[in-house]
């Protein structure tokens, strides 16, 4: 874990909410989504396959409670849960909130309209409560 970096991309993207065992988790900064994403801190790792055993295990259950979280605080009507890496190689995985009432539903959130951040004041209550929710236990 020594040469672990975050991909400039996500960091570009994403607002840091916790560091839990395995995974940072960062929040996507698109306002039309809650989306978390958990990036486990194995330096190299590109797909699941590339972690340990016991480290897959880990971000199992990093992922569910991410989406605990989410549904604790948001009540969406589905969860989207994905490992994609098209675009950031880096291995990460996408906890999307989802509403039948958000701007891509039922399409994934991807390519379909573009981000729109998070206004200052809306996205530092949005870290606030998240950050909240992801210390709890």
């Amino acid at each position: 874990m020594s040469g672990w970096t975050l991909h400039p991309q996500l960091a570009a993207d994403t607002h840091a909410v916790a560091s839990w065992p395995l995974c940072e988790l960062l929040l996507m900064d698109d306002a039309q989504y809650p989306w978390l994403i958990l990036v486990p801190r194995v330096d190299g790792a590109r797909e699941l396959i590339d972690l340990a055993p016991s480290d897959r295990h880990r971000l199992l259950d990093e992922i569910a409670r991410a989406s605990r979280l989410l549904q604790t605080l948001f009540a969406p009507d589905k969860l989207n849960v994905a490992a994609l890496g098209n675009v950031v190689p880096q291995l990460h995985v996408h906890v999307i909130a989802r509403f039948r009432d958000d701007p891509a539903w039922p399409r994934p959130v991807w390519g379909v309209h573009p981000p729109r951040r998070h206004a200052a004041e809306a996205l530092e209550t949005m870290l606030r409560r998240l950050r909240a929710a992801a210390d709890a236990p």
